[in-house]
């Protein structure tokens, strides 16, 4: 059982940190071609993380315990990208806003988790 719960989380996560690299990958592309506030990027960037949540979690978390299973996908996904991108810049700077960032991941996992897991599937 904590097993399955641990796979699920883990594929979920990873398939989150995919996503949101793809996202910032096609967010340079549109930033290249066209002017962007730098005010926009951090916005931008929020919305990539919560929906590369909710994708992940809708693709791999089935069974029980969506909430939990969710509310760690968030967490994880979120630090885990925090990883990527701070060894990407050179720059491990950790204060506030990552923790909101945690929690807005936790919660955005959550909800996640609970849709996912009481979806039928075909």
């Amino acid at each position: 059982m904590i097993k399955d719960i641990f796979i699920q989380v883990s594929k979920a996560a990873c398939a989150s940190v995919v996503f949101v690299l793809v996202y910032s990958l096609i967010f340079a592309g549109i930033m290249g071609l066209f002017p962007v506030s730098p005010q926009v990027i951090k916005p931008v960037n929020q919305v990539f993380k919560i929906l590369s949540i909710v994708f992940g979690g809708m693709l791999f978390l089935r069974g029980e315990r969506g909430l939990l299973k969710g509310a760690v996908l968030g967490i994880s996904a979120v630090i885990q990208t925090w990883l990527l991108f701070s060894t990407i810049a050179c720059s491990f700077s950790i204060g506030w806003t990552l923790l909101l960032e945690i929690i807005i991941g936790a919660f955005a996992g959550a909800i996640t988790g609970v849709i996912a897991v009481n979806l039928k599937r075909a």
